[in-house]
C-alpha cells in the first residue's frame, strides 16, 4: 500500500489518492496479480536478448543481398508514410507504459508494465535504425528528415495520434489502462498485422518478419492484461470496464480507418485490423 501520512495533503499524495484509490476500478487485492508468463528480469533480459539476436541476423542477411534497393516506389512511398514515422507511436506507448509503472496499485503490475515499456523502447530503437538504414540506401527521399512532420500533420497519422495524446493524458490508472492495453496497443498491433500483410506482397520480407517478431511482445502484452482483467472480476468492474471500452473504442475505429487508407484495399484492412481487436475483447469476461 502507498503510505500517504505524514503529509496526505501534498500533491503527489492527492495524486494517488485521486487516480489510484479512488479509481473506479477497485480489487480488493491487486498484489495478488501474477504475470501469466511468470517473468522476473533475469529471465526478460535473457529473452529479449535472444529475440534481439534473431533481429540482427535478419538484418544483416537482408543487407548481405542490399535487400532495400529493389523495393519497388509505391512500397517505399507506404514506408514513408506509416512506417517510418511510428518511432513517434512507440515512443507514445512507451510513456504510457511508463506511466503505469508509476501508477499501478500493486509490484507485480509494474512489473508488467516494466517489461512492456522496456518491449516499446526496444521497437522504437529498431524502427531508427531502419529508417536510417533507408535512408542511406534511398537518400533522395524523405526518410530520417520527414517523420516528425508527418505525425504532426499526415491525415492517415491523426487518428492514432489522438487516440495516443488522450491516452496519455488520461491519469486515472484504470481507464488509463484500459485506454492504453485495451485499445491504443491493439490498433498499433493490427495496423502493423496490416501492414506486414502488404509487405510480403511487395516481397519485403524484411519488414514483415521484423513486425512479426514484435507481435510476440505485443501477445505477452494482451497476456498479462487479461490476466488483470480476469483478476479484477465483479459485477461492478464489469459496468466501469465496459464504459471504457465504450468510449475509447470509437477512436479506435477511427485512428484504423485513416492508417488503412494508405494500405491497398484499405476496407479490408481496417475490417480485418478491427475484428482482431473485437475477438481479443471477446477472450475478456466482460463479453
Amino acid at each position: 500500500a502507498y503510505e500517504l501520512s505524514p503529509a496526505p495533503d501534498f500533491a503527489f499524495n492527492q495524486w494517488y489518492k485521486t487516480n489510484v484509490f479512488e479509481s473506479p476500478l477497485q480489487c480488493d487485492d491487486w498484489e495478488g496479480f501474477r504475470d501469466p508468463d511468470g517473468l522476473i528480469y533475469r529471465v526478460y533480459t535473457r529473452m529479449q536478448d535472444s529475440q534481439e539476436d534473431y533481429i540482427d541476423g535478419l538484418v544483416d542477411e537482408h543487407n548481405e543481398v542490399k535487400h532495400d534497393l529493389d523495393m519497388p516506389p509505391e512500397w517505399l512511398d507506404i514506408l514513408e508514410r506509416v512506417y517510418t514515422p511510428s518511432r513517434f507511436i512507440q515512443g507514445a506507448l512507451q510513456m504510457n507504459a511508463a506511466y503505469i509503472v508509476q501508477i499501478a496499485p500493486s509490484s507485480t503490475l509494474t512489473a508488467c508494465a516494466g517489461f512492456q515499456s522496456g518491449d516499446e523502447f526496444r521497437w522504437l530503437s529498431r524502427i531508427s535504425y531502419r529508417t536510417k538504414e533507408l535512408q542511406m540506401s534511398h537518400p533522395d527521399r524523405g526518410f530520417g528528415k520527414e517523420e516528425r512532420h508527418r505525425w504532426e500533420s499526415a491525415t492517415e497519422l491523426q487518428g492514432i495520434r489522438e487516440l495516443l495524446e488522450k491516452t496519455l493524458a488520461t491519469y486515472d490508472w484504470g481507464e488509463n489502462f484500459v485506454a492504453g492495453n485495451l485499445v491504443a496497443k491493439p490498433v498499433i498491433d493490427e495496423t502493423n498485422r496490416q501492414l506486414a500483410v502488404v509487405a510480403r506482397q511487395f516481397n519485403d520480407h524484411l519488414t514483415s518478419l521484423m513486425i512479426e517478431n514484435q507481435l510476440r511482445d505485443s501477445d505477452r502484452s494482451r497476456r498479462w492484461s487479461k490476466e488483470v482483467i480476469d483478476h479484477s472480476r465483479s459485477g461492478k468492474n464489469e459496468e466501469v470496464l465496459k464504459g471504457w471500452l465504450d468510449k475509447w473504442m470509437p477512436l479506435a475505429s477511427q485512428a484504423i480507418a485513416a492508417y488503412c487508407e494508405v494500405l491497398p484495399e484499405p476496407s479490408s484492412a481496417a475490417e480485418a485490423a478491427l475484428a482482431n481487436i473485437e475477438n481479443f475483447h471477446k477472450t475478456l469476461w466482460l463479453d
